[in-house]
């Protein structure tokens, strides 16, 4: 009886030792299987970490330094994540530039050798402004551009065709303000340039002063025969639609478009590409599918249906916008400059120039003599640094004809500065 008891707590002891022998080797096994994945998972971890330090490095040789010193790759890490997040803020930085700066003239080299000859611009205006607005583009930016101006307008005018020939352009459009009126001098602008061979087309409208010195430089940045739209849109949100397409089928659009007011260019390559949708009587039917004005109808083509982007520039200006903002001193940088009324005041270019407010209402002529004062009918005043006339020593008054050719002698000289 005792033996037979001995002999089972032997085989019992025994059992509860084998036992804990197995539960033992099994968590040995699972705690260095759990240790290898962290090892691996760190490894890995390193590795990416790296690999936005120096791409170019050999992963085994990184995995080898990383054995060696523990050190070095906590100092890997953290430059790493440093240069990571430095790429970051540059980027972020770029992309929140001023719109302005996309615009300006004078950041990039040029990117092809135009001239103004190789724009055509294309000023939209109506008869009853024949006088009161297009003789004051006529007496100034036109004067000097006239090769490259195309007046487009809804009646015939024999004074205008005198001074302007064939670039005076009766599109026999309707005369009122409605989107089907402004659509459809659009449709005409837009077929007439295409008939050009001309490299941009530049849209605005008879209350814009246009410095083609500047649209040249800006518009040389970019090459003819790529996409491009530039211009500044008039609001601070893509401007919502419904697009018809037919059947009663209609869905809703959103897409920039830069104001006709302040002004728009589009190169040839991206105008031709308009073709199906602008060329001929499409323009109009374009138009009439989103039911807007002419300038959103562009937007609407080359946005929504071309999927090109608007190049927002802050050289652009329009009278919906407050003028007086625009200094003085950077006057001669801008591409367009216009005015108005503006929250019933009146907006205008705050220029201190040659002529009153009651004079030169718009300022275009103040502004036409700061940057063109050897234009004839500029006053004298209005010429940039004008050292004094040197006159010649006193000496007798002369009379008659030597006092006639003194006079004249010193007018000359007075001109050439």
């Amino acid at each position: 009886m005792l033996k037979s008891c001995g002999r089972k707590l032997v085989i019992s002891v025994a059992g509860a030792t084998f036992t804990c022998l197995v539960v033992l080797l099994v968590a040995t096994q699972h705690q260095v299987i759990q240790v290898a994945e962290v090892q691996i998972e760190s490894d890995v971890g390193m590795r990416s970490l790296q690999s936005l330090d120096s791409t170019g490095t050999n992963a085994d040789d990184q995995s080898s330094s990383e054995s060696q010193s523990q050190d070095n790759s906590k100092s890997t890490n953290r430059k790493g994540f440093s240069a990571y997040f430095s790429k970051l803020t540059r980027d972020r930085r770029d992309l929140e530039k001023p719109a302005s700066q996309a615009g300006s003239a004078s950041e990039a080299p040029p990117s092809e050798d135009i001239n103004p000859n190789d724009i055509f611009i294309a000023v939209k205006t109506t008869k009853k402004f024949h006088q009161s607005r297009l003789d004051l583009l006529l007496d100034t930016w036109i004067s000097r551009n006239m090769q490259q101006t195309y007046v487009f307008t809804d009646g015939d005018d024999e004074e205008l065709k005198k001074k302007l020939g064939s670039h005076a352009v009766n599109t026999n459009c309707s005369a009122a303000h409605s989107r089907q009126a402004l659509s459809c001098k659009m449709a005409v602008e837009y077929d007439k340039f295409i008939e050009s061979g001309k490299k941009w087309f530049c849209h605005v409208d008879d209350d814009n002063y246009v410095n083609v010195r500047t649209l040249v430089k800006l518009l040389s940045r970019y090459p003819h025969t790529q996409d491009v739209y530039i211009g500044k849109p008039s609001l601070d949100r893509p401007i919502e639609a419904t697009e018809r397409l037919g059947d009663n089928k209609m869905r809703p659009v959103n897409f920039w478009f830069a104001t006709g007011g302040a002004g728009f260019c589009v190169s040839r390559g991206l105008a031709l590409k308009m073709s199906p949708w602008a060329s001929g009587g499409h323009f109009m039917n374009t138009a009439e599918k989103i039911r807007l004005p002419d300038d959103c109808t562009v937007g609407y083509i080359i946005e929504s249906v071309l999927g090109v982007r608007l190049i927002r520039s802050g050289l652009f200006h329009s009278h919906l916008e407050n003028l007086q903002q625009v200094s003085k001193s950077e006057l001669h940088k801008q591409v367009t400059l216009s005015y108005g009324m503006f929250e019933n005041k009146r907006n205008i270019i705050n220029l201190k120039g040659a002529f009153s407010v009651e004079e030169d209402p718009s300022r275009f002529k103040s502004v036409h003599c700061l940057l063109y004062p050897d234009t004839p009918w500029c006053p004298l005043q209005t010429l940039p640094f004008s050292p004094p006339l040197e006159l010649p020593a006193p000496h007798p008054s002369p009379s008659g004809p030597e006092r006639r050719e003194s006079g004249r002698r010193v007018r000359q000289k007075g001109a050439g500065f």
